[in-house]
C-alpha cells in the first residue's frame, strides 16, 4: 500500500509544557488553535500529517469533493477572511479546500505553533497534578492542563479485509491516504473496490483515464447528482454583503445548512406532485431532496416513494437493464447511509471500457498475485494492474482511540467505549477530566454541515476554558448521570428516524468488529447548540468543576 509524501520535516520538538494541547491540524484544530491563542493560552498542536488539511490533506484522489456547498463549508469568525477568499464553485474540489486551509493557516500565521509529522501515540491524566501528558511516537513528553482532541472524523483510513492483499503484484492505492504526485492510469487495467462516496468520486475519472476499469460493488448506494457549477460572483458578492445573518440562520437550522423543510406529507401527495417535486430536485442536484417532505426520514412508506423515484432515475441514465438492476439500492432506507451526489457516476456504466461486479453475486475470494478472484455461480480471476480500494473510514471514533488514552484511575478509553462511544454532548467523557472533542460521537458532526459545529464546538470548549480560568478553577469533567442521560437522549432522537436502519458508517457497520450504534445526534444543529448554550448559562451544569 503506498503512502503519500509529505513536504514538511519536523523542525524539532513540540513544547513540553503547555496549557491546551491540540491535537490535529485541520479545520477544528486551526480554529481552536487560533481561538486559545487570541485569548492568551500557551496552545500548541500536533499534527501527524506534514502539513495542515486534515482529511483534505490525505484524500487527494481524482474527483475528491466536498458535499457541502462551499459557501457554507468555510470558517465565519473572520470577516476579513469572508470577504478575501472567493470559492470558484458550487461543491469545492480538494484541492480548492486544501487552498483554503493553506489560506488560513498563513493568514493566521497558525504554523508556528503547530509541530507537524508528529503522531501523539498515549494520553496519560496525572490525577494529583491534574494534568494530562502526551507522548508521541518520537519519544516527546508534553505535559498540559487540558486536551483538546481535534483528531477528525474521516480521518483514520479503512483498508480492505480481503484474503491475498499483501500477494497482489500491481500497485494498490487506498483513496484515504493517495500519493502527492498523482498516479497516472494511462492504458492500466484498474479494479476500485467499493462504492460509497470516494468511489463514486473516483471512478468516473479512472474510467476516462484506464485502459480497461473494473468496479467491484457490495453495496449499491442512494446516489443523486451534484450539478456542480461555477460560482456566479454576484451571487458570492450578495452573501458576502450580508454573511454574518446567512451563517446566523445556519447555526439554527437542523442541518447547519439553509435547505428548506417542506412541511407537507410524501405519503398524502398526488403521485404526479410527488415526481414533479422530485424531478425538480433532482434537477437543481444536491442532497436537499431529502428534506422534499418532512415525512421521508421517519415513515417508511414515504421513504420508499422517495426511493422509487432514485431507482427509476438509475433505470433511465444505465443502458443496460442488469447493470441497472444491479446498481438499485434496494433493503435499506433512502437516506439512511450518507446520501452520495455523482458527477457522471451512472453515465460511466454505459461505457464499453468499464464492468461492474456484484459482489453479491460473485463475492470476491482473495486477491491473487494477478488480480482479484470471484466466486459464487461464475468464478472468475478479473486480472488488474492498479488496485484502487475505496472502503472508507473507521469514522468517528477511530482517530481518537488510536491514541491510547488513559483517565483517572488509568481507566481507558478503549475499554470506556468499548460497546461503543459515551459521551456528554459530544465534548467529554466521565472520567478522563480536562479532555474533549471535537465534532465527534454525541454531537451533530457529520450528520451536518460540519464547519458549522467544528465552530460551536470550539467556541464552546474555549468559552469553558475561560471560564474556568477566571473563576480559579482547573478542573472540569462531565458528570456519569448527566452523561447516560445524553446517550440515552442521542439513541432516543435516532430512534424516532430511519437513520439507524441503515447499515452504514454512521454504526460503524464498516469496520468488523465495532460496535454497533447510532453515533452522530440528530435532534439538529439549532436545538443542540441551544442545549450546549443552557448547559454553560447554567454554570456548566453536568460537569463537575473544582
Amino acid at each position: 500500500m503506498s503512502t503519500p509524501t509529505a513536504s514538511n520535516e519536523r523542525p524539532g520538538p513540540p513544547p513540553g509544557e503547555l496549557d491546551v494541547l491540540v491535537v490535529g491540524a485541520g479545520f477544528a484544530g486551526l480554529y481552536a488553535l487560533y481561538r486559545l491563542r487570541e485569548l492568551g493560552h500557551r496552545v500548541h498542536a500536533v499534527e501527524a500529517a506534514g502539513d495542515v488539511g486534515g482529511v483534505w490533506y490525505w484524500n487527494r484522489y481524482p474527483g475528491a469533493r466536498c458535499d457541502i456547498e462551499s459557501v457554507d463549508y468555510c470558517f465565519s469568525f473572520s470577516d476579513e477572511l469572508v470577504q478575501d477568499w472567493n470559492w470558484t464553485e458550487r461543491y469545492p474540489s480538494q484541492p480548492e479546500i486544501l487552498r483554503y486551509i493553506d489560506h488560513v493557516a498563513d493568514r493566521f500565521d497558525l504554523r508556528r505553533d503547530i509541530t507537524f509529522r508528529t503522531r501523539v501515540t498515549a494520553l496519560t491524566f496525572d490525577e494529583a497534578a491534574g494534568t494530562w501528558t502526551a507522548a508521541t511516537e518520537h519519544g516527546d513528553r508534553v505535559t498540559a492542563r487540558h486536551v483538546i482532541m481535534a483528531t477528525g472524523q474521516l480521518s483514520v483510513a479503512k483498508p480492505p479485509e480481503i484474503e491475498g492483499v499483501g500477494d497482489f503484484a500491481g500497485d494498490c492505492h487506498h483513496t484515504g491516504n493517495w500519493p502527492h504526485d498523482g498516479v497516472d492510469l494511462t492504458g492500466r487495467r484498474v479494479g476500485v473496490i467499493g462504492t460509497g462516496s470516494s468511489g463514486v468520486q473516483v471512478i468516473p475519472q479512472i474510467a476516462r483515464q484506464a485502459a480497461h476499469l473494473t468496479v467491484f460493488q457490495r453495496t449499491p448506494h442512494y446516489i443523486v447528482p451534484a450539478v456542480n457549477r461555477p460560482l456566479d460572483p454576484e451571487y458570492v458578492a450578495d452573501l458576502k454583503s450580508r454573511f454574518e445573518e446567512y451563517r446566523e440562520q445556519a447555526r439554527n437550522h437542523p442541518g447547519g445548512t439553509h435547505r428548506v423543510l417542506h412541511e407537507d406529507l410524501a405519503v398524502e401527495a398526488a403521485p404526479e406532485e410527488l415526481r414533479a417535486r422530485l424531478e425538480e430536485y433532482w434537477r437543481r442536484g444536491g442532497p436537499d431532496i431529502q428534506a422534499a417532505y418532512r415525512d421521508i426520514t421517519r415513515d417508511p412508506a414515504a421513504n420508499d416513494r422517495a426511493a422509487e423515484f432514485v431507482r427509476s432515475k438509475i433505470r433511465e441514465i444505465v443502458r443496460d437493464p442488469e447493470v441497472a438492476e444491479r446498481l438499485t439500492p434496494r433493503g435499506y432506507p433512502f437516506g439512511s447511509k450518507r446520501l452520495v451526489l455523482e458527477i457522471g457516476y451512472y453515465e460511466t456504466f454505459n461505457r464499453d471500457d468499464v464492468r461492474l461486479v456484484d459482489l453479491r453475486e460473485t463475492p470476491i475470494e482473495r486477491v491473487e498475485p494477478e488480480g482479484v478472484r470471484t466466486g459464487g455461480a461464475r468464478p472468475e480471476l478479473h486480472r488488474l494492474d492498479v488496485l484502487v480500494f475505496a472502503t472508507g473510514f473507521d469514522a468517528l471514533t477511530g482517530a481518537v482511540l488510536k491514541v491510547d488514552i488513559r483517565g483517572r484511575g488509568g481507566r481507558s478509553l478503549r475499554d470506556k467505549w468499548s460497546a461503543g462511544p459515551r459521551t456528554y454532548l459530544g465534548l467529554a467523557t466521565h472520567g478522563f477530566p480536562n479532555l474533549f472533542f471535537m465534532a465527534g460521537p454525541g454531537s451533530p458532526s457529520v450528520i451536518s454541515n460540519v464547519l458549522v459545529s467544528i465552530e460551536q464546538h470550539v467556541e464552546w470548549v474555549t468559552d469553558h476554558l475561560e471560564y474556568l480560568r477566571k473563576n480559579g478553577l482547573t478542573r472540569s469533567e462531565a458528570v456519569l448521570e448527566k452523561e447516560d442521560a445524553w446517550v440515552e437522549h442521542v439513541n432516543d432522537v435516532a430512534a424516532q428516524t430511519l437513520y439507524p436502519r441503515g447499515n452504514s458508517w454512521y454504526l460503524g457497520a464498516n469496520v468488523p468488529g465495532k460496535p454497533r450504534v447510532f453515533m452522530p445526534y440528530v435532534g439538529g444543529v439549532g436545538r443542540y447548540r441551544q442545549i450546549c448554550a443552557d448547559v454553560a448559562a447554567r454554570d456548566y451544569d453536568g460537569f463537575d468543576l473544582s
